[in-house]
């Protein structure tokens, strides 16, 4: 009899004991944002965009003669724009978006229905999509460097930003 009532009396306590455990298992688990990383990511981002505009754009000027000195800057100005709406209209969605094998879908166009934390990671996805779009903005602004002083400015934004279109954000996804 006694060992009836001590088999009993396990059995509850252990059905007590496991389960806030097997609530806690079945719940997700919330992820929050790693405020390091995200300070990290942050000023990384802002590196790789001064990379673009102050960086490449006085590289670049310096190679020209002084008389096109502000065209360059002007392309690299206005390339870091036009790939900034670009990848907040459609490009994040296409690069990250699931999709087929070779480009993603616009389930997250104009950077809508973001998390609040990105999948894998401890940092908010719009901070991802900003880091991303540094990214974005400066592998077309490299390019300028091969044509400055030989095609007009309209040539080198239609040019960038189909680029950037065509063959950054296929290779990207």
């Amino acid at each position: 009899m006694r060992k009836k009532i001590h088999a009993a009396v396990t059995a509850v306590l252990l059905l007590f004991v496991a389960t806030p455990a097997l609530a806690q298992a079945a719940a997700l688990p919330v992820i929050r944002p790693d405020s390091g990383d995200t300070a990290w990511i942050l000023t990384t981002s802002a590196l790789v965009l001064f990379m673009t505009l102050p960086g490449l754009a006085l590289f670049y000027g310096g190679l020209v003669r002084a008389r096109n000195f502000l065209s360059i800057l002007m392309q690299c100005f206005s390339i870091a724009c036009g790939a900034s709406l670009i990848w907040a209209i459609c490009g994040y969605s296409l690069v990250f978006g699931t999709g087929n094998a070779w480009i993603g879908g616009l389930g997250n166009a104009f950077l809508g229905a973001l998390a609040p934390v990105r999948a894998g990671i401890a940092i908010p996805e719009n901070v991802f999509a900003l880091y991303q779009m540094t990214f974005a903005i400066i592998t077309p602004a490299l390019i300028v460097g091969a044509f400055p002083e030989r095609v007009r400015f309209g040539w080198v934004m239609g040019f960038s930003m189909l680029w950037l279109l065509i063959v950054y954000l296929p290779a990207a996804h």
